[in-house]
């Protein structure tokens, strides 16, 4: 195979520990693949990363986002990127922008006090939407530990339990990412009520793992808990990389949360054409 004849240029950035590498390609370069994606996502090997997002030029919005997970798959949605990508869009002089993913056109604006909000759309409470296997009520699975099913842009399988901090999240988030009832795979999370419309959260992203946050696991956290009336519908979400703010509005679920860019770099053409 040919080998590339430059360099790729990314940035990588995190939004409460949930930690991205980004690839602006606006302008164009060089496209990413799975291969390319799962060589990048090794933390030993490569740069490492929960997700991996590119961004595109597209006509009709500020851009358009790609995601890639650790393991080389595509991701409909990612909640945090799309916040830390927003932000950095925005300090280019917008104070509002607007994103094409798959999950929809997402509009973000700056919140003020360094943060960052994004509307993330409806959520898909329907099993066809989200998607499950089989028609089923999705605010009560037929499943060990009565979980909610919620769809935002991927799926996600929510368990309320008496101690988030006290459940072997790995054991727990490794089978049920798999499990037949989700077809595409499923977002896993353990929460419980804190006080008042506030719940501690911690979450297995598919084709990832344990992260220290997730956007769209947050979101549809906070649905399902309303569904459930465990809170309303605005609620802070104490992660393990810190706290996140989500409200179901009737024009979607919006996020509010912190970003930060860590740095900039180059993947050397070298390296991409040993891995690719």
């Amino acid at each position: 195979m040919k080998k590339p004849s430059s360099d790729l240029p990314f940035m990588k950035m995190h939004g409460l520990g949930n930690d991205f590498v980004v690839i602006d390609r606006r302008s164009g370069g060089r496209a990413v693949d799975a291969r390319l994606a799962r060589a990048l996502g090794d933390r030993h090997r490569g740069i490492g990363f929960d997700q991996l997002a590119t961004i595109e030029a597209e006509d009709g919005v500020d851009a358009r986002l790609v995601f890639w997970n650790a393991d080389g798959t595509l991701s409909g949605a990612c909640g945090n990127a799309t916040r830390c990508i927003a932000r950095y869009l925005i300090e280019e002089g917008r104070s509002e922008v607007t994103l094409r993913t798959d999950r929809g056109d997402l509009v973000a604006r700056d919140a003020g006090e360094k943060l960052t909000a994004v509307n993330m759309g409806p959520p898909l409470l329907d099993w066809r939407e989200i998607p499950l296997a089989e028609a089923v009520d999705t605010d009560r699975l037929p499943l060990p530990g009565d979980p909610v099913a919620t769809g935002m842009g991927n799926p996600h399988c929510t368990f309320f339990v008496e101690d988030a901090e006290a459940v072997d999240l790995g054991a727990i988030g490794a089978e049920y990412e798999h499990h037949p009832l989700f077809p595409e795979r499923t977002n896993v999370q353990v929460a419980h009520l804190v006080g008042p419309d506030h719940l501690r959260m911690r979450v297995w992203e598919r084709g990832v793992g344990v992260t220290l946050a997730s956007g769209s696991s947050s979101c549809a956290v906070a649905v399902a808990s309303a569904r459930r009336g465990l809170t309303g519908r605005r609620v802070a979400i104490d992660l393990d990389g810190g706290r996140i703010v989500i409200d179901w509005r009737e024009d979607g679920v919006w996020m509010t949360g912190p970003t930060a860019h860590v740095a900039d770099g180059v993947i050397r053409a070298a390296w991409i054409g040993a891995v690719t």
